[in-house]
């Protein structure tokens, strides 16, 4: 049904496989609980954070912090070992989280998690994808009530493993049972991130299952995933899997583009461009052509759990509509030569993507 997909539809040949990130720890709400009767016990910390005041920086509240929790470990509170951990790892202080995570592996689960994330992606440790997947293997198979929060999100991660071929034998099937498993029909307790990768892989994959996709895409939208909810939106604008439904389309991409999603964001300037509305496409590229690919891409990604593949190829398509207006100046001054900088930038970013793009130019379709 539908119509071809457009150039900027994502796209796998063989061999070249989708970047996949891991799943972030799900908190356990346990821990969870703690966390916020500590909240309301001590007002003044989330005050500081608030107000972000100098004498109260981000710096000041971490060591604050690591010294509350020191303090607690020193009265045996179990619960604060994983949790300092835990703030070594969120600050990027990958070598301490893991010896910390080492030190309490057999009492914790989520120190299990953590080190099967840690040593698949090296992070503090050189990379060892057997061991991290032997460890997130213990979470999918253990029996004890206090690892069922991680099964799904562990599973998840199983089959990117799988996917990747990376410490085990590389299996789409497998990858997609593991996967099916972890996004457990739906349930949004389960692994969402699971949800919209079934509907990344389903609109991938060769012969592609349009249908399966938009079902899963659908499903983990439901559940609040922002890559999903952009890829809902190409799906109604280009009828594919569904019936092409431009206000439902439109909706979509709207909505993911103000929540952050760059590619949602790309394809709106690639929409008001086509539509002629030149202003407004120059002004709304302008903003995401200027992105920092070497800083910006990575925190965009972690905000938005959005593969960093789809954030570029937002980025270029911005940058190129962009620089085909100012190299016409349509909605902004005419300017050759900063048209050629974002037109660089463009096939920095993404060669193929910019080549398709220049073919259409080519062409005399854009």
């Amino acid at each position: 049904p539908g119509s071809a997909p457009p150039a900027n539809w994502p796209n796998t040949r063989c061999g070249d496989r989708m970047k996949l990130t891991s799943e972030k720890l799900p908190m356990n709400p346990a821990y969870t609980s703690l966390i916020t009767q500590y909240a309301f016990k001590n007002q003044k910390l989330f005050q500081w954070r608030k107000e972000k005041t100098d004498r109260y920086s981000h710096a000041a509240l971490v060591d604050k912090a690591l010294q509350l929790l020191n303090e607690r470990i020193r009265r045996g509170d179990t619960m604060a070992y994983f949790l300092r951990g835990q703030l070594y790892f969120e600050e990027g202080w990958y070598e301490e989280a893991l010896q910390q995570f080492e030190e309490i592996k057999e009492k914790d689960h989520q120190a299990i998690y953590q080190l099967g994330v840690m040593y698949y992606d090296g992070l503090g440790t050189p990379v060892n994808a057997e061991k991290g997947m032997e460890y997130m293997k213990k979470i999918v198979e253990s029996p004890c009530p206090k690892a069922r929060h991680l099964q799904f999100a562990a599973a998840y991660n199983l089959g990117r493993a799988y996917y990747e071929g990376k410490g085990v034998k590389r299996s789409d099937e497998e990858a997609e049972r593991l996967w099916l498993f972890a996004a457990d029909n739906g349930n949004p307790k389960a692994s969402v991130k699971a949800q919209s990768i079934l509907g990344l892989y389903y609109s991938t994959k060769e012969p592609k299952e349009l249908e399966k996709a938009f079902y899963w895409h659908s499903e983990a939208c439901g559940n609040g995933n922002l890559e999903s909810q952009g890829a809902l939106g190409l799906m109604y604008f280009h009828g594919q899997g569904i019936r092409q439904d431009m206000e439902a389309a439109l909706h979509c991409l709207r909505e993911a583009a103000e929540r952050g999603n760059v590619y949602a964001q790309g394809n709106l300037v690639e929409h008001y461009y086509k539509m002629k509305f030149f202003t407004k496409c120059a002004t709304f590229s302008k903003r995401i052509a200027d992105y920092d690919e070497m800083h910006d891409i990575p925190m965009i990604a972690q905000v938005t759990d959005c593969l960093p593949e789809f954030i570029i190829r937002g980025m270029t398509l911005a940058s190129f509509y962009h620089a085909r207006c100012l190299q016409l100046g349509l909605g902004i001054t005419k300017d050759e030569a900063r048209a050629k900088h974002y037109y660089s930038k463009a096939c920095r970013l993404n060669p193929a993507l910019a080549d398709e793009l220049h073919s259409l130019l080519v062409r005399q379709r854009i």
